[in-house]
Formats: structure tokens, C-alpha cells, sequence
């Protein structure tokens, strides 16, 4: 995918595409497999956590990808369709997993008496402020991440139509980038008032730095100013930021650099990956291209819905590496079943094209001697 322009939307009604990279599934695959291992407490990984980041710059780079796309094509967004897409892509595999979470959670821990009410702020994607605020939801306490993102949906498309409107063309990536320090700094600034890391942590204005890098890489490479497309030349100068994230894997929770400068790195080193495997090829593109990884990527919204209470169930009473193993296997079995029934299903409702009408042809009434010749002049014209 190195231009996000590529299959442009047509004119017939046809929601916007991008090309397939598999490598974003493979990134996705590196992503959850990081969510895992940090809620399993594996040991020195306690800063794995830093996998929910690179879902949010990868879903930042898409959805805009694909806005700026519809912009460019038609002039405008169809929000009616985005948001339809959004649902049918989201809510099916979200509302069966609760479903099962309110009808077995009773069963797994007796104690627990906001069974329902978790379910519910989770279903109303109010997880992320919840959680920072009110302690609610605990069980499902991954449901944080899918309220961010779901706040962005809703804000970030008639924003990105107001920016564009009002910046000149080619220069849209200014605001986008204006938007992304204005939102670091919003958060630094949380940090500096004392806040508790919980409460930085979780919530939607303070977690959006993230998916506003990915909105800023899709902007420049929708735009191609000249000093990004020097910058591409030069990309395996910037390789060794990648290098760096192992090391962050030793931050641990409640650890503030995390918040001033430990998600920026996640986020840019994100956003070079990215950018690196747009010419599909190379050794990098091959690495996330790896069947398994694929697999595991194209699973991964599915997994990490179930992942959490199995892996909470499960570090209860056995150890971390049974935990990581298990907890996978359970919950990629749990995220296959929903795949291949609800998803694929909600999908092709998702993708089915909006019947058309076609407008009823104008009879007007014409001598008998009009309509011959009218007949003998469109046989003659072919």
C-alpha cells in the first residue's frame, strides 16, 4: 500500500478500499501477542502494554487512509456509511462476547455483583473513562482500549472534513501534526498536575496521540510533500528507533516516563515500520508476512475481546507460561468461532452495495411518424 489513494472510490456507491499489505496483519498479530503477554505478567514484559499503541497508530493510519481517500473522490464523506461500516465491523463480535461474558462470568467468579453493569458501560464504549474514574468496568477492564478508539470514529471524520475545508491544499498535514503535539502536551501536562497513572492512562483524551500518528503518516503520504518524500530516502536511518522498544518492555506499571516520552517512542517507531513496509518487500515486510502472524492478526480484534477474562481466569491458579499458552490458544479458538459465524456474516451485510433505483424513463407522446424516423436514425447511428 504505498499510496493510500489506490482504488479510489467510485462514483457508484462503493465504500472506499485500500490495497491488502499483509504485514499489517502481521503487525497486528505482534501487537496482540504483546496484550497477552502483558496481562499474563509474564516476566520482563511488563511494559507490553505498549501494544495496545501500535493498534491505535494502525488504526489511526487506516481510517484516515480511507477518509481522505472518499475526500478526494468525492469532495465529501458519506458519514451514514462510515458509521454503518464501523458498526457492523464492531458491534456483532463485541455484543456476542458480552453476551457470553453476562451468561458465564456468574460462573467463573460467584463474588462478582457489576457483571451487568461492566457489560453495559463496556457496550455503550464508556470502558476508558469508566475505568479512569469510576473503577467500572473490572472484569472487562480491556474494554478501555475499543472506547478509544470508538471516540476517535466519532470525532475524527467531521474534524478531518472541517481541516481539509479550511487548509490549503497540500498543506493538511500541518493541522494533523499540530493536533498530535497539542495532544502530547495535554497529556505531559496531566502528569505535571500529579494525576494517577491509571487516570492518564486509560482515557480517550489523553490516549489519542496514538492514532493521531497514524492520522498524520496517512495525511503525508496522501499529500507527498517534498521534505517527507526526502525523508523516505532516507528511512533506514531511523530503523534503530524500532530497535529501541524491546527495551521499553522494562517499564512497568505506574512508571510516568511511559506517559512522557515511552508511548512516543512505541508511536514512532510505529509509524517507521509502517512506512517501511508500504513498498511490499524487504526483509521487515517479509517478517510480518509470516502465515501464522497473518493468521493471528486477522484474528486479532476477536482475540483481544475474549483474550482478558481467560487470561485472568487462568493466572489465578497456574503460572505465567501456562497462562500465555493457553490463554492464546483459548482465546484464538473463541476468536475463530466468532470470525468464521457473526463477523463473517456482519460483514457481508457491511459490504453488501446499497440496492439502487434506476428512474423510470419518460414516455412522451410522438407522432407515429416521428417514432419511425427517431428508430431508423439510432439503428443508422451505430
Amino acid at each position: 500500500m504505498d499510496n493510500p489513494r489506490v482504488n479510489p472510490l467510485s462514483h457508484d456507491g462503493r465504500a472506499p478500499s485500500l490495497a491488502y499489505n499483509s504485514a499489517l496483519d502481521g503487525l497486528r498479530g505482534v501487537a496482540i501477542l504483546l496484550v497477552i503477554l502483558s496481562h499474563a505478567h509474564a516476566p520482563l514484559f511488563d511494559g507490553a502494554f505498549y501494544g495496545v499503541d501500535l493498534f491505535f497508530v494502525l488504526s489511526g493510519f487506516l481510517i484516515t487512509s480511507l477518509l481522505l481517500q472518499e475526500l478526494q473522490s468525492n469532495g465529501r464523506l458519506d458519514y451514514w456509511r462510515f458509521y454503518r461500516r464501523r458498526f457492523f465491523r464492531l458491534m456483532p463480535a463485541l455484543a456476542l462476547f458480552l453476551g457470553a461474558y453476562c451468561v458465564f462470568a456468574p460462573l467463573l467468579w460467584p463474588d462478582l455483583t457489576d457483571v451487568y453493569s461492566d457489560a453495559l458501560v463496556s457496550l455503550l464504549y464508556l470502558a476508558d473513562y469508566g475505568i479512569a474514574f469510576f473503577d467500572s468496568p473490572d472484569t472487562l477492564l480491556h474494554m478501555w482500549s475499543l472506547s478509544v478508539e470508538e471516540h476517535f470514529y466519532l470525532v475524527w471524520p467531521p474534524l478531518l472534513v472541517v481541516l481539509a475545508r479550511f487548509t490549503p491544499r497540500g498543506a493538511l498535514w500541518r493541522p494533523v501534526l499540530g493536533l498530535l503535539v497539542l495532544a502530547w502536551a495535554w497529556r505531559v501536562l496531566w502528569v505535571a498536575q500529579g494525576q494517577q497513572f491509571y487516570e492518564i492512562f486509560f482515557r480517550f483524551d489523553t490516549r489519542a496521540t496514538g492514532l493521531l500518528a497514524g492520522s498524520l503518516l496517512a495525511t503525508l503520504l496522501h499529500e507527498q510533500p517534498a521534505w517527507f518524500q526526502a525523508l523516505r530516502q532516507r528511512l533506514h536511518h531511523f530503523m534503530w528507533v524500532v530497535l529501541a522498544v524491546p527495551l521499553l518492555m522494562a517499564q512497568s506499571w505506574d512508571d510516568m516516563n511511559a506517559m512522557l516520552w515511552g508511548m512516543t517512542v512505541v508511536e514512532c517507531a510505529a509509524l517507521v515500520v509502517l512506512l517501511a513496509v508500504q513498498q511490499h518487500r524487504g526483509a521487515l515486510h517479509q517478517m510480518l508476512s509470516a502465515p501464522a502472524l497473518m493468521l493471528v492478526g486477522k484474528l486479532s480484534y476477536g482475540i483481544y475481546l475474549w483474550h482478558y477474562p481467560v487470561v485472568r481466569y487462568l493466572r489465578a491458579d497456574l503460572p505465567w507460561p501456562a497462562v500465555v499458552v493457553l490463554g492464546f490458544l483459548i482465546s484464538a479458538a473463541l476468536a475463530a468461532l466468532s470470525y468464521y459465524t457473526v463477523e463473517r456474516w456482519a460483514m457481508r451485510w457491511r459490504d453488501a452495495r446499497p440496492a439502487q433505483r434506476k428512474p423510470a424513463p419518460v414516455r412522451t407522446a410522438r407522432p407515429a411518424a416521428a417514432r419511425g424516423s427517431l428508430a431508423l436514425s439510432a439503428r443508422g447511428g451505430r
